[in-house]
């Protein structure tokens, strides 16, 4: 008997350090005799979108490891791991054009510039296990 687990993959979280007041727990005695609740700053790291180019590997990894030791718990032994790869790409181009040179065989080319790029990524992995009936 087979089965087969799908992981996902997830990106990065982009982080942005950030200054917060924490409360310390502690109060003093106000000017006008009110308890005041005295703050300190600290510094957090805030979550402020996720990464389109990096997968977060240490996750992706510590998925990896409880789902094998889930098929292990129910009697599996892992066959094999397959990784998914997906892309993705990106262009521009602004301007460019071209015509046909007179009593010339080459043409002539005018105007801004272009650019692409291209990446792969690892989308999710595929464990395929088996089990002795």
């Amino acid at each position: 008997m087979e089965k087969v687990v799908y992981i996902k993959a997830y990106f990065l979280p982009l982080l942005k350090e950030v200054s917060v007041k924490v409360s310390t727990g502690e109060t003093k005695k106000g000017f006008f005799g009110e308890e005041k609740e005295i703050k300190r700053t600290e510094k957090q790291f805030k979550r402020t979108g996720w990464s389109d180019t990096k997968v977060d590997g240490k996750r992706l990894a510590e998925d990896l490891e409880s789902s094998i030791k889930n098929l292990n718990s129910e009697g599996y032994f892992v066959k094999a791991i397959t990784p998914i790869i997906s892309g993705t790409y990106n262009y521009k181009s602004q301007g460019i054009s071209s015509s046909t040179r007179v009593l010339r065989e080459t043409e002539a080319v005018r105007g801004g510039a272009s650019y692409g790029y291209g990446y792969s990524y690892t989308d999710s992995l595929i464990i395929v296990a088996s089990k002795n009936a």
